[in-house]
This record gives structure tokens, sequence and C-alpha cells, in this order.
């Protein structure tokens, strides 16, 4: 690892520690909550969050739930830091992440990239793992999970046009400021479309990119006939066929919510910012009805929203990249969406499919739109936090796409090693 610049900001450890009186307006308000009345499908999914559970949930964090426990857990299994980072045409962000370096002198620095509704937090199983020195001619990494601008405790933004340049040049700056020249990605959700960006604009810097979420244009009649093809005919195996089926329930049952965020997010976010009840069941919905039926416990989901209850750019923030993305400059820096999910030759590319993603696209549309593929895996189980749901499997996908029969040479070749 090349050693970072003398001019670069301060790296400064960083530990959670949310002020008491947080704690206690949160508390304040959890006892205040108020329900909407039951109804015969007050606990219907079709509906959205069910009643029971969100009343199950509210009682659990205001008389059971030991926010402080989780906090020390956090720290004590995340080592966590801030530095500041600038961004073009923005003010100067102050950056929260996880950073853990490997002992396997031939590690490959990795940056782990969330998206919404998740966090840094979606690194806590998989950072183990991950670090550990290879075995089997997989790979070792030296790993780097920030919170993205606007989430967790990474600083709020506060001028217009904050999109997906913005957060890959975040994400970039980050990753040479802690001497990590050349590196490796890994992202789903909005980590999967920052983490292209950062393929496009940065080219020379990313020496591969593993996604999982692979989000891809239909194929077009002029310039994919064979693709339109086998699609009118249904050429497709089984998990093909199911997952067009998920993506299609997913547009027309379950994507409401990017609407709202990616057209009005300041409307909603008057609501999860200033109840934390309404807050949970926006949240919770997504955490149950996109994984393969993972088996939350209450303090699981407990401490993942409270992560968005505490942060420090406030809940709301969360939902802007969603406007940013659908109101993309016309003009100047910070790129188009569509320019971002163009083919690149450059980097080449792992696709890891899980059955329960919110959308599950066919192998063929992943090899023909987005890159050159060295990695392909699809799994019978496993929803869209991987990370967390199975985090085995996405390490063991990462380790062998990175790993010597894979990658590695070529990447610790690049790095010099």
């Amino acid at each position: 690892m090349a050693a970072a610049s003398d001019s670069a900001p301060a790296v400064q450890p960083y530990k959670i520690a949310v002020p008491d009186a947080t704690l206690e307006r949160l508390q304040t308000k959890l006892s205040l909550a108020t329900f909407p009345r039951e109804t015969e499908f007050s606990d219907d999914w079709k509906y959205g969050a069910p009643l029971t559970d969100i009343k199950r949930l509210v009682g659990r964090w205001r008389d059971g739930y030991d926010w402080r426990r989780a906090e020390a857990d956090l720290n004590a299994k995340l080592p966590q830091f801030t530095t500041t980072v600038a961004v073009d045409g923005h003010e100067d962000l102050k950056i929260h992440f996880v950073h853990k370096r490997s002992d396997d002198p031939d590690a490959i620095p990795l940056l782990f990239c969330h998206g919404w509704p998740g966090s840094f937090l979606e690194v806590l199983k998989i950072l183990p793992l991950l670090t550990a020195a290879s075995k089997d001619g997989g790979a070792s990494f030296h790993v780097v999970a920030p919170s993205l601008p606007n989430y967790g405790f990474s600083q709020v933004t506060s001028k217009p046009g904050f999109g997906l340049a913005q957060y890959a040049e975040v994400c970039h700056k980050l990753m040479v400021q802690l001497g990590y020249g050349k590196y490796a990605t890994q992202g789903g959700d909005w980590g999967y479309f920052v983490t292209r960006a950062m393929g496009r604009l940065y080219p020379s810097h990313v020496l591969g990119s593993h996604l999982n979420l692979i989000i891809t244009p239909p194929p077009s009649p002029l310039r994919n006939p064979l693709l339109v093809l086998q699609h009118l005919l249904g050429w497709y195996s089984p998990a093909e066929k199911a997952g067009l089926e998920r993506a299609q329930w997913f547009q027309a049952e379950g994507s409401g919510y990017n609407r709202i965020q990616g057209t009005k997010p300041h409307t909603p976010g008057f609501g999860v910012t200033d109840s934390p009840v309404a807050l949970l069941a926006w949240i919770y919905e997504k955490l149950v009805q996109w994984t393969d039926a993972y088996p939350w416990t209450d303090d699981e989901v407990l401490t993942w929203i409270s992560i968005y209850a505490f942060s420090d750019a406030g809940p709301d923030a969360s939902f802007r990249i969603y406007y940013e993305v659908m109101h993309p400059p016309t003009s100047g820096a910070g790129g188009a969406f569509g320019e971002f999910m163009q083919y690149n030759g450059a980097v080449p590319l792992g696709l890891s499919y899980f059955p329960k993603d919110v959308a599950v696209m066919p192998s063929s549309w992943g090899r023909t739109f987005l890159g050159p593929v060295a990695f392909e895996k699809r799994h019978e189980r496993g929803g869209h936090f991987p990370a967390y749901e199975v985090p085995e499997l996405l390490v063991a996908d990462v380790k062998k796409m990175y790993g010597k029969e894979g990658l590695g040479p070529k990447i610790l070749k690049a790095l010099g090693s």
C-alpha cells in the first residue's frame, strides 16, 4: 500500500457516543406514540408494515432495548475513524468509516459501499471474514466501509446536486487519502450505482468491482435482437424466470418509496425525522420484504433503525440521493445516471445474484450490458442485504473473484506486490 499523502486531512479514531439527551428525547417520543386504528387487515403485508409488529418493536425500543449495549458492541467490533474529504463544487465533508487492515502481505484494498436503507453496519459480519488471511487460494482484504454522506455518522450535504458523481468522488478520495491509490470495490443497492460510477470516473484506480443487485436496461430490438428473442420465447433458467417475477413484483408492489423519495424527499423526511415510529415502520417493511425469510430479532431491527435515528445528518437526509439521481444536472460536473450505467470495458466485474433481491436480472443481460464479467454466481438463498443475511456466501464470492484463480495475480501485479 502506498503511504498516505502528508498533505491529506488527518484521520481521527472514532467511537459512537450518542448523547444522553438524544436517548431521553427518543424515549419521550416513544412513550407518546400514537398508532393507527386496528382493522381486519392491519397485519396484512400487502398494505405495508403490520401494526402488531410495529407495536411490539416500539414497546421493545421503549422498555427493553439497550442502545448503550449495542453502541459498545459496534465500537468493540468495528474500528472506526473520521476524516475530511473535499468535494468539487461542494463543501468539505466529515466522513465516518470503518477501516481494518489484514495481516496478509498480499491483501487487496477493498471499498465496501452500502445503500439505502443500509449503513456501515452491513460490514459487521463480513469484516473478520474478509480481513482473515487467505486460504485455498482466496483473497484477503484491507477493508474500508464508509458511511456515505447523509448517512450514519458522516456529514450532511448542504447544497443541491450531490449525486452519483459526488458520492463516487468521496469514496475514491477517501481510498486515496488512506494510501490506497488502486483498489477493488464491492457494492449493492446505492453501493452498486456508486461503485459503477467510480469505475466510470476512475478506471485506472478501480481494479475490479464486485456487485450485488445487478441492474441493467432491458434488451433493445435493434441492438440486442437475440436477447429480445430469448426474452419473448422465455428461454431462461427457472432461477432467471423467478428473478424476473421478483423484479415485476417489486416494480408493481414494492417501489412506491422510490418515487416518493425521488420526487419529494423533504415531505416524508418530516415524518421520519420527527417520529421514530414512522422511521421504524418505513424501514422495517424493507428489512422484511427485501430479505429471504431472514430471522430478524427485534434488537437487530432496532440497532439497524437506531443508526438512522441517531445519524449525524438525520434520517431524512438519506432520501436525497433518490432525488438527485432522478434529477441530474443538465450541464457541468455531476454526470447523468445513464452515463454511469453504460458498458464499461475498463473494469472487470463480479456479479452475485441472490434470489430475493428486489430485482434479479437474467445472466445474459449482466454479461451484455455492464462490462467484462470475471466472476458470476447465482445463489439459491439470500436477498437484498447479503452481507448481513448470508455473509459466508458473499465473502466466498468476493474472495474467489479476487483470489489466485481469479483476478488476484493481475491485481497484485498492479499493486506492485
